[in-house]
């Protein structure tokens, strides 16, 4: 075969990899072995997999390649925030960032090449949706910023809906997980929605992960602007939804609320989100809109956020107002990408 024609080994699940090796005439235990290598031990090459007879990886060679990524651009910011910009296959782009929280980085890592959702507010829906990310280009992503350290959680919350590619983001959760590659548990991978509600229960069925709802508004009229998805799943809709999707015993639903100034962070939007959540075992992350050149948006004030907070402290919700990391370099998610872009026009 010629190197277009080999399976990218990353794209294949446990089950299809062992099902493969099956079909070859290998012993199915070679699966883990290999995912020891590829995931645990960060090899790229079948030579290098010593524990696999000469034959084994001769064969494996003929049929597959290991794809490795290196980012095209690094930003690092003072505070210590790492922005990566990656070029595929087909010369389209895609960013991750490595955000240090307390000595135990978390990696944001995207799920397609732009987006769908036009959401106002995000740099990424300015540039339309360009196609869907393969499992191995998600996946990729981990293993890339792995080589820059540990990472200790990992947030599917960067480019792209997630629930709008729903399949490949399942199995890289599925590869994500193997014990014996990355061992990330569900416990310590989020994947953030703008409320794609028949997609939500879906993901419940299939896979465990932690579930973020990027909410945003507390009137279907303001969402509506906002996020023109609520169109199709309005308030209602959608936290009836959250109510109704099963949680583990000591799960919550975390509700992303980007505070913008003068449009949704009033103490009139903080109660209407504590009546938007009652009844729900939810927590919310405050976040203040990171302002960008392509958008009109203002940062909120300083006492507004903690106003905001401070209103739903005090009616028990659990509310955590996020640091904004990254202010000195492309912060705003699709931002290095814009600029690499415009560069190159």
């Amino acid at each position: 075969m010629s190197n277009n024609q080999l399976i990218d080994i990353k794209n294949l699940s446990f089950p299809e990899l062992t099902k493969m090796l099956a079909g070859l005439g290998k012993e199915t235990f070679r699966a883990k072995q290999i995912v020891k290598w590829i995931y645990g031990r960060g090899v790229v090459s079948f030579d290098e997999m010593t524990d696999l007879s000469k034959g084994l990886r001769e064969d494996l060679k003929q049929r597959f390649s290991i794809s490795d990524w290196t980012p095209e651009v690094v930003e690092t910011s003072k505070d210590g925030t790492r922005k990566y910009l990656y070029r595929l296959n087909d010369q389209e782009t895609v960013e991750s960032v490595r955000i240090p929280m307390d000595g135990k980085d978390t990696l944001c890592i995207s799920t397609q090449v732009g987006c769908a959702m036009q959401c106002q507010f995000c740099l990424t829906g300015t540039f339309g949706l360009t196609r869907n990310l393969e499992a191995s280009e998600i996946v990729n992503q981990v293993c890339a910023s792995l080589k820059d350290g540990p990472l200790h959680n990992i947030v599917l919350m960067g480019m792209g809906e997630p629930l709008h590619n729903l399949d490949n983001v399942i199995k890289a959760l599925e590869i994500l997980y193997l014990d014996d590659g990355c061992g990330y548990g569900a416990r310590r991978v989020t994947l953030s929605t703008s409320g794609l509600v028949p997609q939500m229960f879906e993901l419940a069925k299939r896979i465990k992960v932690g579930l973020a709802v990027s909410l945003n508004a507390t009137t279907d009229e303001l969402r509506d602007q906002l996020m023109p998805i609520n169109k199709k799943y309005p308030l209602a809709e959608l936290m009836k939804a959250c109510k109704d999707i099963p949680l583990e015993p000591r799960q919550r639903i975390t509700f992303e609320y980007i505070l913008i100034g003068g449009v949704n962070d009033t103490r009139t939007d903080a109660k209407r989100l504590v009546k938007l959540l009652h009844g729900l075992r939810a927590k919310v992350n405050l976040i203040s809109f990171n302002e960008h050149p392509e958008s009109d948006f203002k940062r909120p004030s300083a006492s507004a956020v903690d106003e905001f907070q401070r209103y739903l402290l005090d009616r028990d919700i659990v509310a955590i107002k996020r640091a904004s990391k990254g202010q000195d370099i492309s912060a705003a998610c699709g931002q290095l990408k814009g600029k690499l872009e415009k560069r190159e026009l």
